[in-house]
């Protein structure tokens, strides 16, 4: 596990470049699967959970070549060996269950241990992935072991899932893709890199037809084909960095900024107190936003930020406005809507001095603008809620010490530099 030394208070300036979504590139690779022909991917971000990937599909006989200085993968599997895979599946990574659908189509039996995990957001269950590999026909039994069986092909189904699932809707598209006829999946998740995996599956020649809606219809194919396909913008850096340059009085400016997935994003900005301004698809915060939380037009109502599946506000990006929150004057409710374990940090965010107040497990109500000083906290096993500790004790001058920050590296490649390249003093020990 590594430390974060942060020497906070300094304004926080200048422009970045983010990196590829992490949300995007996993699925992504995992799709590469379904085909021998040789995929080419662009801006591929240096993160932990795509290295897992990428030693999995060379432990398999994958040919792979990676140059991380350029961003640039190929990636063969035409030598893909399904008899040396053994049962087990990359460690310590939840997005490893988008592994069932094209290892199934491959291998037409997979046994697996129960050992897919992310992080401590909560019970995240694998029921809405194994209920749509069995509607498209998998046969799945469950005793020590867990065993997926296809007998030929996927078969096109239609399916209607509790809730949307990101994972369980990639799943899906990812074994519907080759099935024999059409599928439908109602209540589909929508989020940019569920349609950014889509784009790239039509690329490879599925056909897929609503793409970034609640409905998905696949029209299965014979076979799908390799390419070059570029993975988009990390929107979670994008949020990150301009929450940075807000909560700390600097002024940054984020390249390839996605403008057409901000909307909502920038409104959550703006009931905090600070303006997102677009040059271009350049998102710039300026220095010395007010950070005053709007008052709502039903006054007698508390302001509030509520998160849940695409198109609401991302759950993932609330630690961020958690943060902006501490700082702002005025009071704030949040709402998860998702994760019941995705307010457990509010301790930790408490010594620095935060007034936060759970009400229950899914919503906090923070009352900003108190005295803060520098300390010393945990980061938990979830990526944002460690940015978010970084971001109050980088707005607070003096030394403080994010512990067992090192999740941060599951989604943001080079962060500490990124943050120097912004006048930022932090470490990692």
């Amino acid at each position: 596990m590594a430390d974060l030394i942060v020497n906070g208070g300094k304004p926080l300036s200048g422009t970045l470049t983010p990196s590829g979504n992490k949300n995007s590139v996993l699925p992504i690779l995992c799709a590469t699967l379904l085909t021998d022909e040789i995929v080419k991917l662009c801006n591929v971000p240096v993160i932990t959970d795509v290295e897992k990937l990428v030693t999995f599909f060379q432990e398999q006989g994958s040919l792979i070549t990676w140059s991380k200085a350029a961003g640039t993968m190929t990636i063969d599997h035409a030598r893909f060996d399904a008899g040396a895979l053994g049962g087990e599946l990359p460690s310590g990574m939840r997005s490893s269950v988008l592994l069932f659908a094209p290892l199934l189509q491959r291998m037409k039996k997979i046994t697996l241990p129960n050992n897919a995990k992310g992080c401590s957001l909560g019970i995240r269950e694998l029921d809405p992935h194994l209920e749509i590999l069995q509607k498209l026909g998998a046969k799945i039994t469950h005793d020590a072991e867990l065993t997926l069986r296809l007998s030929e092909n996927f078969r096109g189904a239609r399916h209607w899932p509790d809730y949307m699932s990101v994972t369980a809707t990639e799943n899906f598209v990812m074994a519907a893709a080759l099935a024999d006829g059409e599928s439908v999946l109602i209540n589909a998740a929508s989020e940019p890199h569920v349609q950014d995996l889509c784009t790239v599956l039509i690329a490879m020649g599925a056909k897929i037809t609503g793409v970034g809606t609640s409905k998905l219809t696949v029209e299965g194919v014979a076979r799908l084909h390799g390419g070059t396909f570029t993975i988009n913008t990390d929107y979670h850096e994008v949020v990150t960095f301009l929450a940075l340059g807000a909560i700390t009085g600097g002024e940054v400016r984020v390249n390839h900024s996605l403008p057409h997935h901000f909307d909502l994003m920038t409104r959550a900005f703006r009931k905090l107190g600070v303006i997102i301004e677009y040059e271009g698809d350049t998102a710039i915060v300026r220095r010395n936003q007010t950070l005053q939380i709007e008052t709502p037009f039903t006054s007698n109502l508390l302001p509030k930020i509520e998160a849940a599946p695409w198109p609401y506000f991302p759950v993932d990006l609330l630690p961020c406005m958690i943060a902006l929150a501490v700082r702002a004057k005025g009071t704030m409710q949040f709402w998860n809507k998702v994760y019941e374990g995705g307010f457990a940090w509010m301790a930790e965010l408490s010594k620095f001095g935060a007034h936060v107040v759970v009400s229950d497990p899914h919503r906090i109500i923070v009352f900003g603008h108190r005295p803060l000083r520098p300390t010393t906290v945990d980061a938990p096993y979830i990526i944002r809620a460690a940015v978010g500790l970084y971001m109050v004790a980088a707005s607070i001058p003096g030394q403080s010490v994010v512990k067992n920050a090192d999740t941060i590296k599951r989604a943001h490649p080079h962060f500490v530099e990124n943050l120097r390249s912004l006048g930022a003093e932090v470490e990692w020990k």
